[in-house]
């Protein structure tokens, strides 16, 4: 975890950061074929198979990246600049999700395969070390796919620790009381859809009668502009029926950094009276900023409001025209078998996320995954949140009176 940063630098800093959106991102998007993972993984078994090859592959990646002077890692990135103290603090991250990850994927494997001995994470720097998968094993097809996929997103990780280091929710919190998915438990995963609600008979309709058909309940983060403009277009009992056992978050009333727009607030407050308004069962008091870009003191303003601030640690890339259905569905699916928690990120603008979440969710059905329900587990992390956020504040008040 980052320590927060001191203010005013940050803000002075977000200024200058917010026409990046999305235009920063590497060439490559990180995409893989998952047909050349020779087995399924529809048991806790084979997910766990699964799972174990894609961190030692990530591993072996992230340790050959150590290497690298800061003039090589730039090339590599394609960046003018490189924060190295962030780069180093995610690595050391990466080092501790993927020791935990591998022992929790390791229990009981016995002699099934990727099951390696490990005590500590310098035996597993070291096992990696010498990781590799012979031209003769049915998985060197995955290796080949597997290496790129992880040498692409490694560069994504490492780029955006580069240049954005404090204000991308995939790289660093500004504190705990920030919720990313990183604090649910092993196997545990949350579907997030950000920029609806569609027109009628769109994206966002397809997508919740795909989650009522699987008795999912996932968590929208609409735009308050995109919601008036549905309401305008049918009645709000239609509105609601749209969203009936889902759950309405806020991703602000337009969609553009609520870094360095003044009137930030508003445009949360506007969009939470509306969902208020309309839907006060279906409302979920969560702030998605776009881009993830948000001032460093945006969860002590919000805290008054009981809004928490909610990020993302799997992004399905879906709004990228070179990503389709299939490889959003394989890219998250991988993500999955590497991070084995998380908060996903699909936009219900797109269709990519109409074609491939059904997939996700059969894949994954009986395999050990569970699927957040919005209304409970989340609350409760909400819960936690809220407390941490009041002691932040307690400690600031006090150490305001004190100065």
């Amino acid at each position: 975890m980052l320590r927060r940063f001191c203010r005013l630098p940050l803000l002075s800093f977000l200024i200058s950061y917010a026409s990046w959106g999305h235009a920063a991102g590497p060439v490559a998007l990180a995409t893989i074929d998952r047909a050349t993972w020779p087995q399924l993984v529809s048991s806790e078994t084979e997910f766990d198979i699964a799972s174990r090859a894609e961190i030692l592959m990530f591993g072996k990646t992230l340790l050959e990246t150590e290497a690298l002077n800061p003039a090589q890692l730039r090339e590599r990135l394609g960046t003018k600049s490189l924060d190295e103290k962030s780069v180093e603090q995610v690595r050391h991250r990466f080092w501790s999700k993927l020791l935990e990850n591998y022992r929790a994927a390791s229990k009981h494997c016995g002699s099934k395969p990727f099951c390696l001995q490990i005590e500590s994470l310098g035996e597993f720097r070291q096992k990696l070390e010498f990781f590799s998968v012979e031209p003769a094993s049915p998985y060197f097809s995955w290796s080949l796919a597997s290496r790129k996929f992880h040498e692409a997103y490694l560069n994504e990780q490492l780029r955006l620790a580069a240049l954005f280091p404090s204000i991308n929710s995939e790289i660093a919190r500004f504190d705990d009381s920030e919720l990313n998915g990183d604090e649910l438990a092993d196997r545990q995963f949350m579907l997030s859809f950000d920029d609806g609600p569609t027109a009628p008979a769109g994206n966002t309709d397809k997508l919740t009668n795909i989650l009522r058909e699987n008795g999912l309940h996932a968590t929208f983060f609409i735009l308050g502009s995109n919601l008036q403009a549905r309401l305008n277009k049918t009645s709000e009992q239609e509105v609601r029926k749209l969203y009936e056992g889902q759950c309405i978050a806020l991703h602000g009333w337009e969609h553009r950094s609520h870094a360095k727009w003044d009137d930030w607030l508003h445009s949360v407050s506007r969009t939470s009276a509306l969902v208020k308004d309309f839907s006060p069962d279906s409302y979920l008091p969560l702030f998605r900023p776009p881009y993830g870009q948000r001032r460093a003191d945006a969860h002590e303003t919000l805290a008054p409001q009981g809004i928490a601030i909610s990020l993302w640690n799997i992004d399905s890339q879906d709004w990228n025209r070179t990503m389709s259905a299939d490889k959003a569905e394989h890219r998250v699916q991988t993500l999955m078998l590497l991070w084995r928690r998380g908060t996903i990120l699909f936009h219900d603008i797109h269709t990519k996320a109409v074609g491939a979440v059904p997939n996700l969710i059969s894949t994954n059905r009986l395999n050990g995954v569970q699927w957040i329900d919005c209304h409970e587990k989340l609350r409760n992390s909400l819960s936690s949140a809220k407390k941490n956020q009041a002691a932040n504040l307690e400690l600031f008040a006090r150490n305001e009176h004190e100065n």
